[in-house]
């Protein structure tokens, strides 16, 4: 199995290429979870693989509270579906919790203060209540506690991480906060073994071929975690040594064979390139901060031609008009600069907007 083999598969595997789900919540579920600290992008993330999907269907998932977006992998936003939200963070809460303790303490915020922080987000919130981040900054400053952005960020992570809040619906451009009893129902409580065996299976269903490093950094758990639920569920998928390297998949062999004309814009921090330790399938003899702002550590927008990085794009909205303006590493043939206007189209409609390519040619 070569790197054209390996990207091929991810893009069958993540249904980038050749979908094969329609409702938001199915996909998610299907990845596992989708990183969302970028709710545009989260939401195209969604939007390239469901066709004829709106950016408005995306929220709806959101608003109608089959998707929760809340703190759980590596301590990032991600989007999940609401029957998974509660044993993804059961599993991952030690280490989370390992990930906020030394902020916490170098930030002088003490147990008490969490306490205390947390009785203040339960009464604002308790009856339905979805309120912003100054709104809540207001109640913690009231229940004694100095608030600045940095303590803000630790308390209200900590709370998600514990499964007190999650995020509501978006007001404006503001996420708003709610508590998660009352946002989604309960479910029913997994073992942690269960639950091991769940993310593990989840993970290489919707991401392979990957390997246990790239699973460990996706997943945040430790590398003695990441290989018990391998061995929980081994019988159930796939194993290939490539490179020396051993990958695991789903074993039902989705695949597409000629993806030579496949173009798709990815946004920032996709999984098909942030799901993985190693991302070097994908890019090639590409240098990895031509894809990855060096200043902030943000993943540019890429676009693939065959499962394989070839550039960069950005979108300008101008009135009822959407700009895709690519930025191409090598260059392209006549047939895929008419392939990517097509691709182009498909963002427009996502966007409910008319769709116009400048530049890049």
């Amino acid at each position: 199995m070569t790197d054209s083999v390996i990207v091929r598969h991810r893009l069958a595997y993540q249904m980038i290429h050749q979908p094969r789900l329609t409702n938001p919540a199915d996909m998610v579920r299907w990845l596992g979870a989708v990183q969302a600290q970028d709710f545009l992008a989260a939401k195209w993330a969604l939007g390239l693989r469901l066709p004829g999907s709106t950016e408005a269907d995306i929220e709806q998932c959101i608003a109608n509270r089959s998707v929760v977006r809340t703190w759980a992998m590596r301590g990032t936003l991600h989007l999940i579906a609401a029957d998974d939200v509660r044993w993804i963070l059961d599993l991952l809460r030690p280490r989370l919790h390992q990930i906020s303790n030394g902020y916490l303490r170098r930030h002088d915020l003490s147990a008490t203060d969490v306490a205390k922080s947390y009785d203040a987000l339960n009464r604002v919130l308790e009856g339905g209540q979805q309120l912003t981040r100054p709104e809540l900054k207001v109640a913690l400053e009231q229940a004694g506690i100095r608030i600045y952005d940095i303590r803000m960020n630790l308390l209200l992570n900590r709370a998600a991480f514990d499964g007190l809040i999650g995020c509501g619906v978006r007001r404006g451009s503001e996420n708003t906060y709610a508590l998660l009893d009352e946002w989604i129902p309960s479910t029913r409580p997994m073992e942690r073994i269960e639950a091991l065996a769940e993310l593990t299976k989840r993970y290489f269903r919707g991401h392979g071929p990957a390997t246990l490093q790239d699973f460990v950094w996706w997943s945040g758990l430790t590398i003695t975690e990441a290989k018990a639920g391998i061995h929980a569920v081994k019988s159930q998928l796939a194993q290939e040594t490539i490179h020396g390297q051993l990958y695991w998949m789903d074993p039902s062999g989705f695949y597409m064979h000629d993806a030579s004309l496949a173009i798709h814009l990815l946004p920032a921090f996709d999984e098909y390139l942030v799901g993985y330790k190693d991302r070097s399938a994908a890019l090639g003899p590409l240098d990895f901060k031509q894809v990855i702002s060096s200043a902030n550590g943000i993943f540019y927008p890429v676009i693939l031609i065959d499962g394989k990085v070839v550039g960069t794009w950005k979108r300008t909205v101008k009135n009822d008009t959407v700009q895709i303006q690519p930025e191409f590493f090598y260059p392209l043939t006549s047939r895929q600069h008419d392939e990517i206007i097509e691709v182009g189209h498909h963002y427009g409609h996502f966007k409910q907007l008319r769709a116009s390519m400048v530049g890049g040619h």
